[in-house]
Formats: C-alpha cells, structure tokens, sequence
C-alpha cells in the first residue's frame, strides 16, 4: 500500500539539523548565485535555498542570520546588478 502523497516528507522536511548545518555553504553559494543571476527576491523565496537557510535561522537564530538579510547583503555585495534585483 503507498503512502498519500500529502503524507510524503517532503525534500526539506527529510533532512535534519546536522544535515542542513553541514551543507549551509552550499545554501550560500546558491543564493549568491540567484543574486548574480538577477533574480528577484520573490523568486529567491520559492527556492529550496532559501527554505533550508529560512529553517536554519528558526531553529539556530543566534547562529543563522535571516535569508532576507543574507539577500540584501549579497545584492549590497553585488553592487548595481545587486540592487535592481532587491528592487524587483
């Protein structure tokens, strides 16, 4: 008998903590990338970077900065490419 699909896990609920901490680069590297890429800060949110950094900083917020300010620093970083970005 198979599971309902609205009972799977889904990707970011399978992974645990230790998991998530050990691949927080990658989660970084990732939005850094949408950031070059000029993505808008709604697009950034549906990905699946931003939802491991999002469950990152609830469950370790003095650790874990916000994805949003890890987003606006990275368009700061990025200079004018960066800033339309975090107006769009």
């Amino acid at each position: 008998m198979s599971v309902p699909s609205n009972q799977r896990p889904t990707a970011d609920r399978s992974r645990d903590l230790p998991d998530l901490d050990e691949h927080y680069g990658s989660y970084c590297r990732a939005m850094r990338m949408l950031v070059r890429e000029g993505k808008s800060l709604k697009t950034v949110q549906q990905t699946v970077c931003w939802q491991q950094l999002a469950r990152l900083h609830d469950c370790r917020p003095a650790r874990y900065q916000e994805p949003d300010a890890l987003y606006l620093r990275l368009c700061r970083e990025g200079g004018a490419a960066g800033g339309a970005a975090a107006k769009r």
